[in-house]
């Protein structure tokens, strides 16, 4: 199978910007059908960027014509913004809505041809979505109480939005929590592991599958998350899939590793070279074809290409 993950790229493949794509879905439909229809990718998705439920919480929000949506305002400035933090109906909220919307959309255009998959943030990106990232670090180890809130209220969050995508037809939720490769595994143990579990059995439990993202080197991570009964993990190219094999096991689905700089900046030659030899190695596993993290924008279309040939 071949799924890169695809936002900027086919945003501008498809002749809008990434403001478009992150700001209406029907583009961000039709950017993916494009993708699918011209890179023959096996499932399309509705990944675009991290601040959906953030807006929802009450964040300000920037569009970037070619970068990633900005957000303009920290929405837990002290613990009593913790406190007060409510559950926002994500079918109200302009920009959760919008990505149900494009749930519904993908998922009658496609007819079940290909799977579908949402995306939701995990509970720690979240929480630093909403406090920043070093003053998140901070809370965990000078108010665990209010950080435990927070974490708490990220996941209902969490699932409301997974189970609203699923309701509107997608067969698979990603779950993006990429600050989490910057944790050591006392804290993912203490604050992540049980509300990822949460997330993972609720998803389960609405009939969909997981797709998981950490992007860097979650290494040190893997024998913490073995046992979460994870679909589909993403793994990053600073991680060896050998290892990620023999910890996780033959029935989680390994998707990665090129290195997206590779994919950027070789021939297609090699590019088919370093994949095809990949999936040779890979053949009688689970295993995904795809880049470590987010294809580059200006990625070659034949690099693209090549590593789709390389899949077949």
């Amino acid at each position: 199978m071949f799924v890169p993950i695809l936002m900027h790229f086919i945003a501008r493949y498809a002749g809008g910007n990434y403001a478009r794509f992150a700001s209406d879905y029907r583009f961000l439909v039709e950017a993916n059908l494009r993708a699918l229809e011209n890179f023959d990718i096996d499932m399309v998705g509705l990944i675009s960027d991290p601040y959906r439920e953030t807006s929802a919480f009450g964040a300000d929000i920037e569009y970037i014509p070619e970068g990633v949506p900005r957000c303009l305002n920290l929405v837990i400035n002290s613990p009593e913004d913790v406190l007060s933090l409510g559950r926002p109906d994500v079918y109200k909220y302009e920009r959760t809505r919008d990505r149900i919307l494009g749930a519904e959309l993908l998922s009658k255009l496609t007819k079940g041809e290909v799977p579908v998959f949402g995306w939701i943030e995990g509970p720690m990106a979240e929480a630093c979505d909403l406090a920043g990232i070093e003053q998140f670090m901070i809370m965990t180890m000078m108010n665990p109480d209010s950080a435990n809130i927070l974490l708490d209220k990220c996941v209902l969050m969490a699932l409301d939005f997974a189970k609203a995508q699923v309701e509107a037809g997608c067969d698979i939720i990603g779950m993006g929590d990429a600050i989490c490769s910057q944790i050591d595994p006392q804290t993912y143990e203490t604050f992540i592991k049980e509300r990822h579990r949460e997330i993972i059995d609720f998803i389960h439990a609405n009939g969909a599958l997981v797709k998981v993202h950490i992007c860097g080197d979650i290494s040190h991570l893997l024998p913490l998350m073995k046992d979460l009964r994870i679909d589909i993990l993403d793994i990053d190219w600073q991680v060896d899939l050998q290892q990620a094999f023999e910890i996780m096991g033959p029935d989680v689905i390994r998707c990665g590793n090129i290195d997206p700089r590779f994919v950027l900046n070789k021939s297609p030659e090699e590019i088919f070279s370093a994949c095809k030899l990949l999936c040779d190695h890979e053949k009688g596993r689970k295993f995904i074809l795809s880049a470590g993290c987010e294809i580059i924008v200006n990625t070659p279309v034949e690099n693209l290409m090549a590593m789709r040939k390389a899949a077949h």
